[in-house]
């Protein structure tokens, strides 16, 4: 349509099933690049991703013409039948029922790539738990706990 212009940027926040560490240093780069090509072949412009043991965040400039569920539940079901595929974990893998989407400026897109390059090191002083809970917050949503992530502590497994 002539004269129409967007500029959407979402972060994208899910975690593995029961938040089992089961994300690999050995091979999140594998899967980080798989999640690019899905991103990339729906036209989405990926900005930063960086998976922990046991969730992943994501930062897109989002093209329009595709719904957020619909690229959450590609990216999930893909990537999932991609890491059982290449057998990648020991254990079954799964990704956990629901997600996160925030929106962000064009100004704050080098503190969200910062911030999502920069998990290891936030997660040494923060759980992911109170990680997401303050995004929830930070961004004025309303929630309820039931309807959060299921949440353990102390996950860190990262061999």
């Amino acid at each position: 349509m002539a004269n129409t212009y967007t500029q959407c940027y979402f972060h994208l926040v899910f975690a593995v099933k029961n938040r089992d560490a089961l994300i690999k240093k050995s091979w999140k780069n594998q899967l980080e690049m798989y999640i690019t090509g899905i991103i990339q072949n729906h036209k989405h412009k990926l900005l930063a991703i960086n998976s922990m043991p046991d969730h992943i965040h994501i930062f897109i400039g989002y093209n329009i013409n595709q719904l957020v569920p619909n690229l959450v539940e590609e990216i999930k079901t893909s990537s999932n039948g991609w890491i059982k595929k290449e057998n990648l974990s020991k254990l079954k893998f799964d990704w956990q029922k629901g997600y996160g989407t925030f929106t962000y400026s064009h100004s704050q897109i080098d503190a969200v790539v910062k911030y999502i390059r920069n998990q290891e090191t936030h997660h040494q002083k923060k759980s992911f738990r109170e990680e997401y809970l303050e995004i929830l917050r930070k961004n004025e949503i309303e929630f309820k706990n039931e309807y959060v992530f299921e949440f353990f502590d102390d996950v860190r497994n990262w061999e």
